[in-house]
């Protein structure tokens, strides 16, 4: 649950104050909006939240007073401590420059601290860019700063509406698809993991969404020997991002 205490993101309430930080290229991550409202000012701004993609929820009053006791007018605003990325520019980018891309998908994974840690182990191994939804993701906040040691600031984050569309575009730009599920038959080093590639890693309690499973070219799993059934996804997208490493050194 968020604790107005522990959080220090930046936030911006009132219709107007938003209007206006969207317009002049502030990173809006989430919006609440006020349930049942209506006024001109905010139909402007929900047709603004549209029109850019920013993810917003409509919530009871009581939410938004938890937040925050200023005068919000039924709109409170989460800034994104980092600027998006769009993947579509990103990708040829990489090309141009030579690499290999190593992209890490990220599906519904919404611990922050899960997040940190897998934005500091992206860091460390060189992943390229880290690709999510921009709704049922972990919140881009002070925890996630924390958790991730600054990583955050260093890895490319892509944010996109679909990310169905998004993993179709890595598809037809070259990147080979590998899922990490336990529905695979193949263990992760039996896999050719090498070539420009991308690392779809879904939630601990879901795992990957079915209709993204099905746009992969490649499924994999991680052996399991105690009764426990499955890791922590950040400990299992480590695993598999330092094999993509190791078959990448080798060759």
């Amino acid at each position: 649950m968020w604790d107005q205490e522990k959080d220090t993101q930046e936030m911006i309430y009132g219709i107007r104050p938003l209007i206006e930080a969207i317009r002049s290229g502030k990173e809006v991550e989430k919006v609440f909006l006020q349930t049942g409202a209506g006024s001109p000012a905010l139909k402007e701004l929900i047709a603004l939240l549209k029109e850019r993609m920013i993810p917003f929820q409509n919530v009871p009053l009581e939410k938004l007073n938890r937040i925050t006791r200023k005068n919000h007018q039924g709109v409170v605003a989460f800034i994104a401590p980092v600027q998006f990325h769009n993947i579509e520019q990103l990708l040829p980018a990489l090309y141009e420059q030579g690499k290999e891309p190593f992209i890490l998908v990220l599906d519904r994974v919404t611990d922050v601290r899960n997040f940190g840690a897998l934005l500091r182990t992206a860091e460390s191994a060189g992943v390229d860019a880290v690709l999510m939804p921009s709704k049922g993701s972990a919140q881009l906040n002070s925890g996630t700063i924390k958790s991730s040691a600054g990583a955050i600031f260093k890895v490319p984050i892509c944010r996109e509406h679909n990310l169905k569309d998004a993993l179709l575009f890595l598809k037809n730009s070259g990147l080979k698809l590998v899922a990490v599920t336990e529905k695979a038959e193949n263990l992760y080093f039996e896999e050719n993991l090498s070539g420009p590639l991308a690392l779809v890693m879904g939630s601990e309690g879901e795992g990957i969404s079915e209709a993204y499973l099905k746009l992969t070219d490649v499924k994999v799993k991680i052996p399991m020997f105690g009764e426990i059934e499955s890791l922590n996804v950040s400990v299992a997208a480590g695993v598999l991002i330092y094999e993509v490493v190791r078959q990448r050194m080798k060759s």
